[in-house]
């Protein structure tokens, strides 16, 4: 059994306070008896008990991330980056991943204030605000959101402008002299603002928006290429199709596969995201991208900030999305 902070002080002949204050860098220890506390620790290997100290009101440097689903490589992007820049700043992260059920979500909300973490940040799926919400007002923890923003409550968060990555990808496909293109909108907020930002760039450009050219539903590649199927199995077919993220755009470019048709030939695609899927899709994929290191590593710095009692009022930084362009989009012959 491995020695715990009674051993070391006893060892070191000192009291269990010094021996506390040598561990959290605290108090005022002359140098000799911290470098006689730290040899035995490292004699002996020793790991403070994170938890006990949480139970004392003590930084547990424990972080929770609530995320939808690890098997979409936004989320696990978005989740490394988190990671890093934690472990940079001396905290662990727990994982949580709801795969989009509400109950779950709840549920590992009150198992992270039960392991008494630190704060939490969160990355929801689910539209229902209320269902964000409810878990948001009860407890005293630092909260925070990344690449989803409620304007209608005071809370930290990290996202993108929307809009603009819609209007965007719709400029660039004007641009190419598509006019008739088809959308695959995600059926959450941050979708229906890029499909708004899309809708904008028609409108600016004097062309109508045909709603009969819009399917929503739920993000993956299964339904990407059901939709994509819907689309282009029209008697009036779009010569381009954007996807408001990068798995219903492979989905999408699956579906081209199985007609037999060529992308960018026959159709040009663009998705959002720039994922580690865009680059090794067949096509690469063009696409709009979000800065998923920057968001990570800003909503971790705001978290552990208001944790430590250096925040002193609540930060919504909204970045910019960048159009990247493949090989999936072409001039319209």
């Amino acid at each position: 059994m491995g020695i715990n902070i009674f051993g070391i002080a006893k060892e070191a002949n000192v009291s269990i306070a010094t021996v506390s204050k040598v561990v959290n860098n605290t108090g005022r220890i002359s140098e000799k008896t911290r470098k006689k506390v730290l040899e035995i620790i490292e004699k002996h290997n020793y790991t403070p008990n994170l938890l006990a100290s949480a139970l004392t009101g003590k930084l547990s440097y424990t972080l929770g991330l609530i995320i939808p689903n690890l098997a979409n490589p936004f989320f696990g992007e978005i989740a490394k980056s988190v990671e890093d820049r934690a472990r940079e700043l001396g905290f662990s992260v727990m994982i949580c991943s709801t795969d989009y059920d509400a109950e779950r979500e709840a549920w590992y909300f009150t198992l992270l204030q039960k392991k008494r973490v630190d704060g939490v940040i969160i990355l929801s799926g689910f539209e229902d605000q209320h269902t964000i919400t409810r878990n948001l007002v009860k407890p005293n923890m630092p909260i925070a959101l990344i690449a989803r923003d409620i304007p209608t409550i005071s809370i930290n968060s990290v996202s993108i402008d929307d809009f603009v990555g819609g209007y965007e990808a719709a400029k660039h496909l004007l641009g190419l002299g598509h006019t008739r293109i088809g959308l695959i909108v995600e059926n959450i907020r941050c979708a229906k603002e890029r499909l708004r930002g899309f809708n904008q760039a028609l409108e600016d450009q004097g062309l109508q928006f045909d709603e009969s050219l819009v399917i929503l539903g739920d993000a993956s590649v299964q339904n990407g290429k059901k939709f994509a199927l819907q689309l282009l199995e029209r008697n009036d077919p779009p010569t381009a199709i954007f996807a408001t993220n990068d798995i219903l755009a492979i989905g999408t470019i699956q579906a081209t596969h199985e007609l037999g048709l060529k992308v960018p030939q026959d159709l040009s695609v663009i998705g959002f995201d720039n994922t580690i899927l865009a680059t090794i899709t067949d096509p690469p994929l063009t696409t709009v991208a979000q800065p998923m290191e920057q968001m990570g590593r800003q909503i971790v710095d705001i978290l552990v900030q208001e944790i430590k009692g250096e925040l002193t009022h609540k930060q919504r930084i909204v970045l910019l999305p960048e159009l990247v362009v493949r090989k999936s989009t072409r001039e319209r012959e």
